[in-house]
């Protein structure tokens, strides 16, 4: 039988945001000026919810293993410089301030994103007041996820037993975290970057069920009171 749910946790890149679709425009593209080329199926299921720096490290992996050398210098800054342009167009995923605003329980946002990128996206869309002060990033533990260490953060900073806590997840990267944690976990498949294949990967990496929209996961909330 499931625990009692006492808390709510939200990843925020592509569960709270629709940023992923931004970041994933930077990323294809300047990946693919470089030489390096991924399917935009493989790429979100292989790279979606790492920290920056998971990330940039398996892209340098990559580029060794496929072109004999790795990223060019400057690569890194010039991809931030590219995200932060595209972040201007950053907006909410629909209906999700209104159904967070909605949220009685406990709730924080644990991202994958660094502090800084963090705060600036929650305060963009008016999220950061309805979860400030419980708001983490991969700069608060030493291993981000796919470890389960930021959702276990979380849930001590929220003073609720892991296994009270319900994890919104778009990432296999995030919904493995969740697990690891002793988490339940739902996929959520609201984010303009997903498809029909990121919900079935979700439910493969142990994802409970699918969410597919901010109205349908405040219902869903809702009903666990």
């Amino acid at each position: 039988m499931n625990s009692r749910i006492e808390a709510i946790i939200f990843d925020c890149d592509g569960v709270l945001v629709d940023s992923e679709v931004l970041a994933l425009e930077v990323e294809l593209g300047s990946l693919a000026e470089i030489g390096l080329d991924y399917s935009r199926a493989d790429f979100v299921a292989r790279f979606t919810g790492l920290s920056n720096e998971a990330f940039f490290a398996l892209l340098e992996e990559d580029s060794l293993a496929r072109k004999g050398c790795g990223l060019p210098e400057g690569f890194h800054d010039a991809c931030h410089e590219k995200y932060s342009a595209a972040y201007e167009r950053l907006t909410e995923i629909a209906g999700a301030r209104a159904a967070v605003a909605s949220v009685t329980l406990p709730k924080a946002v644990a991202s994958s994103s660094t502090r800084a990128a963090l705060g600036k996206k929650l305060r963009m869309t008016e999220l950061w007041d309805l979860f400030a002060p419980h708001i983490y990033s991969a700069d608060h533990v030493e291993h981000a996820k796919p470890a389960p260490d930021l959702f276990l953060h979380a849930a001590e900073a929220l003073c609720i037993a892991p296994s009270a806590c319900l994890v919104l997840e778009d990432s296999t990267n995030g919904v493995s975290a969740a697990r690891a944690a002793g988490m339940r976990v739902w996929g959520f498949t609201g984010g303009g970057h997903m498809d029909e294949a990121s919900g079935v990967r979700l439910l493969s990496a142990g994802a409970e069920k699918l969410i597919p929209s901010w109205p349908e996961a405040a219902k869903a909330i809702a009903a666990l009171a």
